[in-house]
This record gives structure tokens, C-alpha cells and sequence, in this order.
């Protein structure tokens, strides 16, 4: 292979290899000033290592904590109070305020009332029970089987391409090195595809947490993204990668010229591999209320999602949105399965975890 030499921004990240190849782009012809890849020869997969009950019950103290303003406001209504009207009032406006939306807390106010009148409640705490049953309920659905699950009999593509979209600051970059992470963790072996060529520091970013990994990176300087997650495909299928986390630029669901990009990625992705992206995850900043309901139909118009990863649940974030948005999906005239695949809770790298959607309800509830 052609040899090049790195630009000097790489240099501290080319400590363990300091060789650099050229891939041809889906034209035909070597990007402009190649394609850079870090920790090119593939390692052997370490075993797969369960999660420890400690690591799981960690993850939802905090978890907790990230929702502890959320929790109060609404247990807090219970205590000591008399099952009747007010309480239902005061019930709709907290929900209303932890971002739940007016569309599912009037679903929700309903499905209370009805249940309560028939099941002959009479205190405020069976109300509290009868509500996080309906919580539970509703979330189910955002609940789905785990494609990626070790433990799955089912033999997985390879590489299994996941692309990843989202808003500027979602938290996307930092939710696919903590990815890499995990399912490093699960036994797999891992590549990234640095498909935001955009913004200046989300190369380098991608490219720190690949070396925080000690996880290729394949990425150019400028561009065309769509080159690059190609090339990416191809060089996971060579090195027999098991994962590709495909990376793209943040955009607004506004910008129509960036979403017909990001269907074009989508498009040349299934060029290099006619059964991928395998999965199309969208990364979603749990602080933006009810705006997150339509990022969610946007993009998943633009693309077809099937999982969706919150992010940012250790500050303000309130909660309630995880309501609206299994609400929305169920109101869909062909409801079509999208997951909540994880929920991000802090900067480190082991703060992502699968959402369970009982665990989140005692998180607002218990």
C-alpha cells in the first residue's frame, strides 16, 4: 500500500502506529488527502465480561439522581393527599412540566381515571402504583430486543453497520466512543468511521476517543462523508471487523440540503453492503422537551430509525419526553418498532447503558 505522511494535527494520536494508507473512494479515486486510519491491524476480541450487579445498580442510582428534580415533583403529590380531583389537576400539571407533553399526559390522565373508577382506588399511594403500571405500559414498547445481545442466538452481519445522526450537541461523537466501549466490553471488535467532515473538531475528537479506546478510526481531512463511511465498510469487512459505528455531521432537521445528505450516506452505505446500515440510530439530548418529538419524526422520515439513544440524563433533563415520544409512535397509523437502545447519564466512558423501561419508571417514581 501507498505510504503518506500524517498531518501534524494526527501526530499525537499516531503513537502506536505511524503508517498511514490510502483507500479508493466509492468513485474510484483516493480522497484528497487520504484516508487516515488509526490501529489498522486488527486485535483479538477480549471475552465477553457480564455486567456486574454493583455496575448495574451504580448506573441506576445515577440515573436517579439525573431525575431526582422530576421524581420529587411528582411523588411528592401523593403523600398524605386525598384521591380526588385536585390531585388529578395538580397530577396533569406536573407532568405537563417534566416535558411529558399535553398529547400523552392527556392519554395518561385518562387511562388514571378510567382505571381508578374501575378498579374502586381509594387512597392516593394506589393511584401512584396505577400510575407507574400506565408509565410502564406505554414504555414497554420502546423496549425492543437488543440486535447486539451476546447472548442472542442469531449471527450478526459483518461488520454490522449502525449509522448515527443528530443535532448539533446532542452528544453524538462522545455516545459513539462510549459505544466502542461497550461493546468492546461485549467481546466485539470495533472501527469508526469519522463521517463528519464538517466540523473542524469532530475529527479530532473521534479520533481522541478511538485512541482512548485503542479503536481504529477512519477519517479524512475535508471531503465527502459518504466517501468515507464507504471506505469504512470496506475496510471493517477486510480486517473482519464485527462492529462500524458510522459517525455523521450534526445538523438541524430544518437544513433540507443536510438531511438530502445524510440520505445520500445512507444510500452509499448500502452501495458498499446491500443489507446496511443495519441499524439507524438517532442521538437525542434529553434537555430539549417536546422539541426531541420532532427530531424524531424528521428523521425517521429522512431515514428509517430504529433506535434511539438519550443522552444528558445527569443535569436538567426532566424525563417525561421518553412518554411522548412512545405516545407519538403509538398514535402512527402503521406503528413501526423504534427502540430506546440506550441512555446516557454522565461524560464516562461506562455512563451509557440499555434502557429498561422498569427501571426508568422506579426512576421517576420510587
Amino acid at each position: 500500500m501507498k505510504l503518506i505522511e500524517f498531518t501534524p494535527i494526527l501526530a499525537p494520536f499516531m503513537v502506536r502506529s505511524r503508517v498511514l494508507h490510502t483507500h479508493r473512494t466509492a468513485r474510484g479515486t483516493p480522497p484528497t488527502f487520504g484516508t487516515q486510519m488509526l490501529g489498522l491491524f486488527k486485535k483479538s476480541a477480549p471475552d465477553p465480561k457480564p455486567e456486574t450487579p454493583a455496575a448495574r445498580t451504580s448506573f441506576l442510582a445515577r440515573l436517579k439522581e439525573g431525575l431526582k428534580n422530576t421524581r420529587s415533583q411528582l411523588t411528592g403529590l401523593f403523600a398524605g393527599r386525598k384521591l380526588d380531583e385536585s390531585l388529578f389537576e395538580d397530577l396533569e400539571s406536573a407532568l405537563i412540566s417534566a416535558d411529558t407533553g399535553m398529547d400523552a399526559t392527556t392519554f395518561l390522565l385518562r387511562q388514571l381515571r378510567e382505571r381508578a373508577r374501575k378498579e374502586r382506588l381509594e387512597t392516593a399511594e394506589q393511584l401512584k402504583g396505577l400510575l407507574r403500571e400506565i408509565l410502564a405500559e406505554l414504555l414497554a414498547p420502546l423496549e425492543q430486543p437488543d440486535p447486539l445481545d451476546p447472548q442472542a442466538p442469531k449471527k450478526l452481519p459483518q461488520p454490522f453497520v449502525i449509522m448515527l445522526a443528530g443535532v448539533n450537541g446532542a452528544g453524538k461523537t462522545t455516545s459513539i466512543g462510549k459505544l466502542a466501549k461497550l461493546f468492546q466490553h461485549q467481546g466485539r471488535t470495533v472501527l469508526l468511521a469519522a463521517g463528519d467532515t464538517f466540523r473542524a473538531a469532530a475529527r479530532e475528537q473521534l479520533i481522541a476517543w478511538g485512541d482512548k479506546n485503542g479503536v481504529a478510526v477512519i477519517s479524512q481531512s475535508g471531503g465527502d462523508p459518504a466517501a468515507v463511511i464507504f471506505d469504512a465498510v470496506h475496510a471493517a469487512r477486510a480486517r473482519n471487523i464485527d462492529i462500524l459505528l458510522a459517525d455523521t455531521a450534526g445538523r438541524l432537521p430544518t437544513q433540507q440540503h443536510l438531511m438530502e445528505e445524510v440520505r445520500k450516506i445512507k444510500r452509499v452505505i448500502a452501495k458498499a453492503d446491500a443489507s446496511a446500515p443495519h441499524e439507524v440510530w438517532l442521538v437525542l439530548d434529553a434537555n430539549t422537551g417536546q422539541n426531541a418529538l420532532n427530531q424524531v419524526r424528521i428523521f425517521d422520515d429522512a431515514l428509517g430509525l430504529t433506535g434511539l439513544i438519550l443522552t444528558k440524563l445527569d443535569g436538567t433533563a426532566k424525563g417525561g419526553v421518553l412518554a411522548g415520544i412512545a405516545y407519538a409512535r403509538k398514535q402512527l397509523a402503521a406503528p413501526r418498532p423504534l427502540a430506546i437502545r440506550y441512555l446516557g447519564v454522565g461524560e464516562g466512558l461506562d455512563d451509557l447503558r440499555p434502557f429498561v423501561a422498569s427501571d426508568f419508571v422506579a426512576a421517576l417514581l420510587d
